[in-house]
């Protein structure tokens, strides 16, 4: 039995997953997202994400953990600085729990789920849930990223080790 979290980096929205199994068959799952309060300071819904995140990793014992690599668009780097350090309180709670840690890109998460790099978040969605058989919208869409990433590393766990 295989357990991978799937992590999606995001100051105001964190979005968690974790699936279970075994082979190529997916026996259970969960997601979630950890929110934060736009008036409270960074450094305090930094502390936020790890801890709930840390406790989440904690709980579940994953085998593998995979966060989506962060990216920064030239017109917003901003953004692109903020996701890195929402990334990097994800890597450390990651590390501390002692298991195996991948980054893997939007466009390879995509692949993996959709069968194209250049799906939308909507595509996403669907895909993941065709894949588990979840008869409803998984909302936020920062959980159905999180479970498309934790997809995408049960059914490349080994390549990810």
């Amino acid at each position: 039995m295989i357990r991978v979290v799937g992590i999606d980096p995001g100051l105001a929205g964190t979005g968690v997953g974790v699936v279970t199994g075994s082979g190529v068959t997916v026996t259970g799952y969960a997601f979630g997202s950890v929110k934060t309060d736009k008036d409270e300071p960074v450094h305090r819904r930094l502390d936020t994400i790890y801890s709930k995140v840390s406790d989440f990793i904690q709980s579940q014992s994953p085998d593998l953990v995979i966060i989506e690599d962060i990216y920064s668009l030239e017109k917003y780097p901003g953004s692109g600085i903020m996701l890195g350090k929402v990334s990097g309180v994800l890597l450390l709670a990651a590390c501390r729990a002692g298991t195996a840690v991948a980054e893997v890109s939007v466009r390879e998460t995509k692949k993996v789920v959709c069968a194209s790099g250049n799906a939308d978040k909507y595509q996403v969605e669907r895909s993941v849930r065709n894949i588990l058989h979840h008869g409803e919208k998984i909302r936020p869409f920062h959980a159905s990223d999180a479970l498309a990433l934790a997809l995408a590393g049960f059914f490349r766990y080994e390549s990810y080790l």
